[in-house]
């Protein structure tokens, strides 16, 4: 009996046993699609977070006077106490001297690496309500005060309208930027009627002199939902008493020497002597994004690990029913040996049918896998998604469970004696 032969038996056993088979088949897709599945999920959001996330663009960084920690739940990054590993609390480091307008003008005045554009801006909170007439948005808009960079160094770019000019820095006047999402909401259906429009922040009325183009939001990240205005302005109300720093260099390359360059200013600026270790960090556009990648690859390891458990079961359910099948045919396996079969033909053909179920199982379960991880692609808004590295490993581990799980029965079969097989009823 040749190897085809052998297969071409196995294949139609399998589909003669249909319900035996799609039994098998379902336990082994549910564990590849918990495991597929979660990838998938996992990959997407990956995928949103670096869209989200990496606002700055490449060529940009930002100058803090402390760390921006991202917390689930718990105390805002605002404490004065973090926990380290060991679980005892220790006092901060110092990062907790807030960056002062006057340090901040003096860095954008005395930094002139390679004609880079320097922003200086403050953030006022989160949760503002606009009001237009008898409309009003949501009461989660940031309030930003920012200088005549702070578009450009964001990545923001105007669809109507214009930047804030001179006299709006200098004079502090009512003026004010909007993102798409407050424009939409104030203005349903014709957002650009917004510009030279009076709007009401906090009671106060600012004229809408630019309307910024769409830069996506995700649940982490909403930088539509934006209002800015001068600094001098914003000024006014209470908030975050530092200021922030951003900085944009002419391509990705001049990034390293300008963040060094960056920091003798700021030391500068903040009169540290050489013994001073530096009271503010400098963060990459793209450091949020990594730290959430990082959480995210723990989720992995568990999705994976869910998977297994998964497969480990399915493994000892398809060798008993592999058990099963030997004794229901034990009579054909003696016929098999009376005609000529050798034990390894007998062996091989159990092998592929465990093989067999096994692979199908993965098919199923990669297809549903990627179609239920998808469904967070849609939410977020990113692009269908295939880990293919997974989808390989999936088919791999099928099979290697269908070799498992098939060797004992295989090899019971094989063992029979054939005069023994023809008589058993």
């Amino acid at each position: 009996m040749t190897i085809q032969d052998s297969f071409v038996l196995a294949w139609r056993t399998v589909k003669s046993n249909k319900l035996r088979t799609g039994i098998t088949v379902a336990i082994i897709a549910f564990g590849i699609m918990a495991l597929i599945g979660i990838i998938t999920a996992i990959s997407a959001m990956n995928q949103s977070l670096k869209e989200n996330f990496s606002f700055m663009g490449a060529n940009a960084f930002v100058v803090r006077y402390k760390e921006m920690n991202a917390r689930m739940g718990g105390p805002n990054d605002g404490d004065e106490f973090s926990k380290t590993k060991r679980g005892v609390k220790e006092k901060k480091s110092n990062l907790n001297k807030p960056i002062k307008i006057e340090e901040a003008t003096y860095f954008k005045e005395h930094f002139g690496f390679n004609r880079a554009a320097v922003s200086i801006s403050r953030r006022m909170g989160g949760n503002n309500e606009l009001h237009y007439k008898n409309r009003k948005t949501n009461p989660q808009i940031s309030l930003m005060g920012a200088d005549e960079n702070y578009l450009a160094v964001n990545g923001y770019s105007l669809t109507q309208g214009r930047n804030f000019n001179n006299v709006d820095i200098t004079s502090g006047r009512n003026v004010c930027v909007i993102g798409s999402n407050v424009a939409a909401k104030l203005f349903p259906g014709r957002p650009e009627k917004s510009i030279d429009k009076i709007i009401l922040l906090q009671g106060k009325p600012y004229r809408v002199i630019g309307l910024l183009k769409s830069k996506g939001s995700s649940a982490m990240m909403r930088q539509d939902d934006v209002v800015i205005s001068s600094i001098k302005n914003v000024r006014q109300y209470q908030g975050n008493d530092s200021y922030s720093l951003g900085v944009m260099v002419n391509n990705v390359t001049e990034l390293e020497p300008a963040i060094d360059e960056t920091t003798d200013q700021m030391r500068k600026a903040r009169r540290l002597i050489p013994s001073e270790s530096d009271n503010f960090v400098i963060d990459k556009s793209d450091k949020f994004a990594s730290m959430f990648i990082g959480f995210l690859a723990g989720i992995s390891g568990a999705a994976g690990a869910i998977g297994m458990i998964t497969l480990i079961g399915a493994a000892i359910g398809l060798m008993n029913i592999m058990l099963v099948a030997v004794s229901e045919r034990t009579r054909e396996v003696g016929l098999i040996k009376a005609i000529g079969g050798k034990r390894k033909d007998v062996r091989r053909q159990f092998l592929f049918e465990s093989i067999l179920i096994s692979i199908l199982g993965a098919i199923f379960g990669i297809i549903l896998g990627v179609l239920v991880g998808n469904i967070f692609s849609l939410v977020l808004g990113t692009g269908f998604v295939v880990p293919w590295m997974w989808v390989i490993i999936g088919i791999v581990i099928c099979t290697v469970v269908g070799l498992v799980a098939g060797i004992y029965p295989a090899m019971k079969a094989a063992a029979l004696n054939p005069i023994d097989a023809l008589r058993y009823e």
